[in-house]
């Protein structure tokens, strides 16, 4: 029995308790103020009553946790992680003719200059990482990190490759790696959603497709919080409404929505019934978890934050790890900066500088605390860069057949580099792993067969990885 037959099946159950609920004049609403009340002392909410309550995946999971930093816009892997001398040795040059056989590139003519990289390498840690010069703090936790230069899609467009990336699909309307992570899984966290979203720099081209619950219930879809002012729009209370009447309010559109939940059982319904509990707790955790005040000068100086009230990649990086002390499942930060058509050198260094030393200090610190053994942290982008020039002599163009990212933490192999392209950054030639391989590893190292974790919509069982994906075992640990 699949997860979405279990739910289905407390639900159905739950028509059982209806005359009780109805009679007895209590309703969901009762319950969720009752539930309140006595998580205060240590009481648990049945799963029937929350459908976010945690579950157990198909076997042992190495990790519990994800922190998704989706670096948009595709970073160079030729600039940063996949280093190539004998590009370098070429720049200038024509690529050969036989390389560009079938190759589509989204702008450029394929048949452009070769462009040398333009940042040195050097190997870093005990096991001897190539990483770029623009990359410092990087370097120091090469030993933590698990670098795959053979990532491949079909997508060769920021929207369709950023969706591929978070979704398994081209198209709107799957779920998100976060949504099924969510569905499988559910929530640690009483206090604050189960899948948070923190974006800095620009807004991706995907959209909130990136996060989204796509068919699945409105409950496993990413809250958006907001790195400035109030997290969530129109928390606070207004004027002339205090908590009590708040309550009483809640209760009595609780109870409206429990009558329509009794004569459809809409999963829909009780997702909405969910968020509003949701939002009266995130009155009083979301101000708290977003006062970084209480962090230590030490902590603030790791990351790079020189004022806790400044929004950017920095503050959400330490924003990350205080969710998942508190519970929540999936962080997602998005960061859209790195489509440097044009002015690659420039761009670059100032998007190594703004991400590179927070990025490494959420390895460390969460090490350090004893969560990096059982949370997956990623890093990585939609695509790669091609080897050809484009914008003069200081750009590259979409590159879907190779590119780079890494990861650290739970169950991944640390201090390892994963796969082989050719001597120009151009193709694999040893090691490929497709999105889906990697949505699939993923997955496994929650606990979960990619097969089995579906959910029937239209008719169809669907899942992450739709009927493609392997786990990649080399970069287990």
């Amino acid at each position: 029995m699949n997860l979405e037959q279990e739910l289905q099946r407390a639900r159905a159950q739950s028509f059982c308790r209806r005359w009780f609920l109805r009679d007895c004049g209590i309703g969901l609403a009762g319950i969720a103020a009752g539930s309140l009340m006595a998580s205060e002392v240590g009481a648990t909410t049945p799963a029937a009553q929350n459908p976010l309550m945690p579950r157990k995946p198909h076997f042992a999971a190495r990790a519990k946790r994800v922190i998704y930093i989706f670096q948009a816009g595709a970073p160079s892997h030729l600039e940063l992680f996949d280093n190539k001398p004998q590009l370098s040795r070429h720049d200038g040059q024509l690529p050969p003719a036989g390389l560009l056989k079938d190759y589509r590139a989204a702008f450029i003519n394929p048949n452009s200059a070769l462009l040398g990289p333009k940042f040195k390498f050097a190997r870093h840690g005990q096991c001897g990482m190539e990483l770029s010069e623009v990359l410092p703090h990087t370097a120091r936790i090469a030993d933590e990190i698990c670098l795959i230069r053979t990532m491949q899609t079909e997508a060769v467009n920021h929207a369709p490759a950023q969706i591929m990336m978070n979704t398994g699909s081209q198209q709107f309307g799957r779920p998100s790696l976060g949504s099924w992570t969510m569905y499988g899984l559910g929530s640690e966290s009483d206090e604050l959603p189960g899948f948070v979203v923190l974006t800095s720099a620009n807004g991706t081209s995907g959209g909130a497709s990136n996060y989204g619950c796509g068919f699945l219930p409105t409950m496993y879809g990413g809250t958006p919080f907001r790195s400035a002012g109030e997290p969530v729009l129109y928390l606070s209370n207004p004027g002339g409404i205090d908590k009590e009447a708040q309550r009483s309010s809640l209760d009595t559109l609780n109870r409206l929505n429990d009558m329509a939940l009794q004569s459809s059982a809409d999963p829909e319904i009780a997702a909405r019934i969910q968020s509003y509990e949701m939002a009266y707790k995130l009155q009083t955790s979301a101000p708290e978890l977003m006062d970084l005040s209480k962090e230590s000068p030490q902590t603030l100086e790791k990351y790079g934050i020189k004022s806790v009230k400044e929004a950017n990649f920095a503050r959400n990086c330490l924003l990350a790890r205080r969710l998942v002390e508190r519970g929540v499942r999936f962080v997602q930060l998005f960061h859209e900066a790195w489509d440097q058509h044009s002015n690659l050198t420039a761009g670059l260094k100032q998007n190594c500088i703004n991400t590179d030393q927070a990025s490494a200090a959420l390895v460390t610190d969460l090490k350090e605390r004893g969560l990096l053994e059982d949370t997956i942290v990623i890093w990585g982008g939609e695509f790669g860069r091609t080897p050809m020039v484009q914008g003069g002599n200081d750009g590259r163009d979409h590159h879907n057949r190779c590119f780079s990212i890494w990861l650290a933490g739970g169950g991944l192999r640390a201090g390892y580099t994963h796969g082989e392209t050719d001597d120009l950054g151009f193709n694999v030639v040893a090691d490929p792993v497709h999105v889906h391989d990697l949505h699939a590893t993923l997955l496994h190292l929650l606990g979960f067969d990619h097969t089995r974790l579906t959910y029937r919509f239209q008719g169809r069982d669907y899942r992450l990885t739709d009927v493609h994906g392997r786990l990649v075992k080399g970069i287990l640990s």
